[in-house]
Formats: structure tokens, C-alpha cells, sequence
């Protein structure tokens, strides 16, 4: 559960806005987005692999 102390006289918009940056953070949706299914840990792996070679390749394009 997630608690956003807001502080006296300050703007219920502000107090949102911190409330969904906490959220954002700490990953709720991201975690629950990965629990929906399971991943076997060789295929997470893998996947990740391929993330870093496509993130490399395109770092040394632009650079």
C-alpha cells in the first residue's frame, strides 16, 4: 500500500502527482504485468541478451 503524507494547505493536485510518481517507481503495474504469466528464467535470460545486443547496436549507429 502505497501512503502520501500531504502536507497542510498544499494543492490536492500536487499531492497526486507525487502519489503516481511513488507508484511509477516502485513498479506495481510492471509487477503485475509479469505475474500474469510465467517466464522460464533461460527464456527471461535470453530475452534480456537481445535486449542489450539491440540496445548496443543502436548506441553505435548514432554514435
Amino acid at each position: 500500500m502505497i501512503i502520501v503524507n500531504v502536507k497542510e494547505g498544499e494543492n490536492i493536485e500536487r499531492a497526486l502527482k507525487r502519489y503516481k510518481q511513488k507508484h511509477r517507481r516502485i513498479g506495481v503495474i510492471t509487477e503485475l504485468r509479469n505475474r500474469k504469466h510465467f517466464t522460464k528464467p533461460s527464456v527471461e535470460r535470453r530475452s534480456e541478451v537481445l535486449k542489450a545486443k539491440y540496445k548496443l547496436k543502436k548506441s553505435l549507429q548514432i554514435g
